[in-house]
């Protein structure tokens, strides 16, 4: 069943799943963990049992506002408040990251689009960090992932083996906070190829976060998704490569080969994550990318513009070729050699998106 907001993790099933088959005991339990942790949450959340101190409040101006909580090694939200808009950096660097990499995605969305937070009314941004999970045997495991539940970011710190602590990565970061973006604008269903896309502007926005931060033009950006949370190895380089789909990490011990297609012809059409939402994300992934190096430049300036225009009109359930099409019909504002380079990029992973005159 889809719902609004479903615990949106940035570590897929499938690394997940790969995870519970390792042939170290420490990693598959810390799996086992995280699975049942997860489910928890969407159990609770279906319930309607979410904690009223998650409700984030507005800020007093309307402006950028953020609280930082720490969980404090235990599997409860929101936790202890350790940092609120206008304070200093604290000691402990998670907390710091969290706070700076949401004010970034709040200042991203605001200089480039004008978006007012998350919610385009000043929704205050709310993270935790050092979430832990049981583990089954009595004791606390760290949480292998960051996930946006739909009214707060968490972050656990990663088990050191694989995974390092999340906050680490500012495209990790805008790319949970742009879950929330889409649960106020397009809301599309988390299943199929309409989660695909979900995932697929999460990843977008969160990589042009980053990219705008740290002034990276389209032709020099790697356009990998979470390098920073990873233990590194030279079989792992991220979560997720936008631009190859299905290269981010290849005959790795732990997390295996990279599955997602980057073409049309190697859809996954199996009923495991949510249809592939994070499987089939490479295709449109590698559209995006296309066509910003196409038209060169800053990213956001107008292949971000493009797809964010799309990204507030699309219907909830949407199959690729309908935001392909969206997304050639906004380009075609630009001029036609806009709309004829959006066109080609999604023609070139598959999916048809007709020039109009």
């Amino acid at each position: 069943m889809c719902q609004r907001d479903p615990i949106q993790c940035i570590i897929p099933p499938y690394i997940t799943e790969r995870l519970l088959r390792s042939d170290d005991a420490e990693v598959r339990a810390r799996a086992e963990a995280n699975i049942t942790a997860a489910a928890n949450m969407r159990a609770a959340r279906a319930r309607g049992r979410a904690a009223p101190s998650l409700m984030a409040p507005r800020a007093p101006a309307g402006g950028k506002h953020r609280l930082v909580y720490d969980a404090n090694k235990c599997d409860k939200l929101p936790g202890v408040l350790v940092r609120s808009e206008g304070q200093g950096p604290v000691a402990d660097p998670a907390v710091n990251e969290a706070f700076d990499h949401a004010g970034a995605t709040y200042d991203f969305y605001d200089a480039v689009f004008k978006r007012n937070s998350l919610d385009g009314d000043g929704m205050t941004l709310v993270g935790t960090v050092h979430l832990v999970e049981p583990d089954g045997r009595g004791r606390f495991v760290p949480l292998d992932n960051a996930f946006w539940d739909g009214r707060q970011m968490a972050y656990g710190d990663g088990d050191g083996v694989i995974f390092q602590r999340f906050t680490r990565s500012l495209d990790v970061v805008g790319h949970e906070l742009t879950h929330g973006v889409q649960s106020f604008t397009s809301n599309l269903e988390y299943e199929g190829q309409s989660g695909a896309l979900n995932e697929h502007f999460a990843d977008v926005f969160g990589v042009l976060v980053r990219q705008w931060k740290n002034g990276e033009k389209a032709d020099r950006a790697d356009w990998l998704i979470g390098k920073e949370v990873l233990v590194g190895a030279p079989t792992r380089r991220g979560v997720r490569d936008m631009e190859h789909p299905g290269t981010a990490f290849m005959g790795d011990r732990y997390l295996g080969t990279d599955p997602q297609p980057e073409h049309m012809s190697k859809l996954y059409e199996g009923q495991s994550d949510n249809g592939g939402v994070h499987i089939n994300s490479g295709i449109p992934n590698r559209a995006f990318v296309l066509a910003a190096k196409t038209l060169g430049g800053n990213a956001w300036d107008v292949t971000g513009r493009i797809w964010y225009d799309t990204m507030l009109r699309l219907p909830k359930r949407c199959e690729f070729h309908e935001c392909a099409e969206l997304c050639v019909q906004t380009a075609s504002a630009l001029g036609a050699d806009a709309a004829r380079a959006v066109s080609a990029a999604w023609a070139n992973v598959g999916v048809a998106a007709k020039v109009y005159a």
